[in-house]
């Protein structure tokens, strides 16, 4: 189904190419191709609701002036049988539109016709897209990045899938490498302080010092006593880890799924070491003569891969010297491959080996020095750089009553994702953490996520919802239904209020589509706020439950589609649409 929006857009171009042709055939134009031009809606929608730069683009090959040129377009324009009802043009060659009744009621129904599906596109054209985020350590439990970043990217993997994409959600567990081993040393050394204490056996400052440590390692003794003091070091740690490791993951996922994220994988490291696939991917960049023997370890020749692919963007060398570009450890002096040469076999399993058209990284903004080299990777091992898509996303701070917060009243530690879902409505946790784009710096005020007020965004636009359940509600009460309306008594929607509204809704799918373009699912948040500003705007200057039966009508099928239109985007950023508040 073309959406109503679609067709007017689409219509502009062919008035124009239209009245040019006429223009020509009367000798008011010389015969001339036209070049493409732009369709744009303007700031100020009381000079027109679209506007088009046709006779400036034209200008060089029809030889005269733009003014001219959108002067006889518009003579030569016939609007009979569209959705414009004038054409005129404005300042030095613009040609501005302006919509009529039968577009504003046709949007309506292409609302009620799409349903729940509205906003939907095929844009994406069911391209495989892989977006992984959060991928925690196993080591610990999740902090605030964690919080922000399952947001972020459950909410994009939703935008996406409304835009037409096939879309994959993954969670990449860190269980294998340095971190691991750190965690077992971790595990082991609290242990054996339980039966010798904390002075016998220090715990170096380089390990985990978290209180989950200790708890666990708690855990596995009410279960083996000291008995595996006995044990050898190896035997101790491994055993320490394979107990340890299985109860953080779980945690993991029962934290996430508190988040109401679902993942299609969770995809573990140590199926890279195992399956062999770090040693892959090395061999073949060492194939590609990418790397190099130096100190006992093996290289990667990240200065040389970055290098030529800044040349080949039009970098002058003077700039890449400035970068002080450096190579990186493969294969550690102890035999061991770093975390990434795992990164490298893990971006190859999902682009090559399981097909994805695109892998989407939500990474810390921390990360961004890793941007580079993990695309220069790619190029390296002979997949396209372009498939490996990295949104880095800034830091949150927790502030309450105007101050910073840091530590949690209830364990007096650093507040975790666990922490902040036991204080905070998990609907104004998603939405929040998305009424910001990923790239800038963002204050979480936990006073603001519990108040019951137009100033908390996710309840303004809950009430909207529940204002209109409310409204129906009241009339279904004194024995009024609602039905169906044909386009003419949509076209009894004339008020400012209920076009700007009407407008409004039409532009959804556009937005989601640039929502996902862009990595941005904030565009939809945003959305859904003024969505509910104009709402109210319309409900306090239009009364409903008016005697104009079919006004009343038509009133109350724009009350229908601005709630389903609600309902579908708090679904898709999966925070409930309460009919009662």
């Amino acid at each position: 189904m073309e959406l109503t929006v679609n067709q007017a857009q689409n219509q502009i171009k062919t008035l124009i190419e239209a009245a040019a042709d006429a223009a020509i055939r009367n000798n008011k134009l010389p015969s001339a191709a036209l070049a493409d031009c732009k369709v744009e809606v303007p700031a100020d929608r009381t000079n027109g609701d679209y506007s088009t730069n046709a006779a400036m683009v034209n200008a060089k090959a029809f030889r005269l002036p733009p003014r001219k040129i959108a002067e006889i377009l518009v003579e030569e324009m016939k609007l009979e049988g569209t959705y414009f009802h004038k054409a005129e043009c404005a300042g030095p060659g613009f040609i501005n539109f302006f919509l009529s009744d039968r577009f504003y009621a046709d949007v309506l129904l292409d609302i009620k016709k799409a349903g729940d599906s509205y906003g939907r596109s095929d844009f994406g054209k069911k391209k495989k897209i892989n977006v992984e985020f959060v991928s925690a350590n196993p080591t610990g439990p999740m902090h605030m990045g964690n919080a922000r970043g399952g947001a972020l990217g459950d909410c994009l993997a939703a935008v996406l899938d409304y835009a037409g994409y096939e879309v994959h959600r993954e969670f990449y567990i860190n269980d294998a490498g340095n971190q691991i081993e750190k965690f077992g040393l971790s595990l082991d050394i609290r242990y054996q302080q339980l039966f010798k204490g904390e002075e016998a056996v220090p715990l170096p400052e380089d390990s985990y010092h978290g209180a989950d440590i200790i708890e666990r390692a708690k855990e596995f003794a009410d279960i083996h006593g000291d008995s595996y003091l006995e044990k050898s070091e190896e035997e101790r740690r491994k055993a320490l880890v394979d107990f340890a490791l299985p109860k953080n993951i779980a945690n993991m996922k029962a934290a996430m799924e508190k988040y109401r994220i679902d993942y299609d994988t969770w995809f573990s490291e140590l199926t890279l070491h195992q399956g062999g696939e770090i040693k892959d991917v090395i061999d073949l960049l060492t194939e590609r003569g990418y790397t190099y023997e130096a100190d006992g370890a093996l290289w990667y020749k990240n200065k040389q891969v970055q290098t030529e692919m800044l040349l080949a963007e039009g970098k002058s060398q003077e700039y890449i010297d400035k970068l002080e570009l450096k190579d990186d450890v493969l294969i550690r002096a102890n035999g061991n491959p770093t975390y990434f040469a795992a990164d490298i076999a893990y971006h190859r399993n999902k682009l090559e080996k399981r097909g994805f058209d695109k892998a989407i990284d939500v990474w810390g903004a921390d990360h961004h020095g890793h941007v580079a080299r993990m695309k220069g990777a790619m190029k390296a091992i002979g997949i396209e750089p372009d498939r490996l898509d990295i949104l880095l996303m800034q830091f949150v701070r927790l502030m309450r009553d105007g101050e910073v917060v840091k530590m949690s009243k209830r364990t007096g530690k650093a507040i975790t994702l666990v922490d902040l879902l036991d204080e905070v409505p998990i609907d104004a946790v998603r939405f929040m953490f998305n009424i910001r784009e990923p790239g800038s710096l963002m204050d979480f005020d936990l006073d603001l996520a519990v108040e019951e007020s137009a100033k908390n965004p996710v309840y303004y636009c809950q009430y909207a919802h529940a204002r209109i359940c409310s409204i129906l509600e009241k009339l279904k009460n004194e024995g009024k239904t609602v039905r169906d309306c044909n386009e003419e008594e949509l076209e009894l929607l004339k008020e400012k209020e209920e076009r700007e509204l009407i407008r409004y809704l039409s532009s959804l799918p556009e937005v989601i589509v640039n929502a996902a373009k862009n990595y941005d699912p904030a565009k939809v948040t945003h959305y859904a706020v003024e969505l509910a500003t104009l709402f109210h705007k319309f409900y306090n200057a239009c009364r409903v439950n008016v005697e104009d039966e079919p006004l009343m009508q038509a009133r109350l099928c724009l009350c229908l589609c601005v709630r389903d239109t609600m309902k579908s985007i708090l679904n898709m950023l999966k925070v409930e649409a309460p009919e009662r508040m």
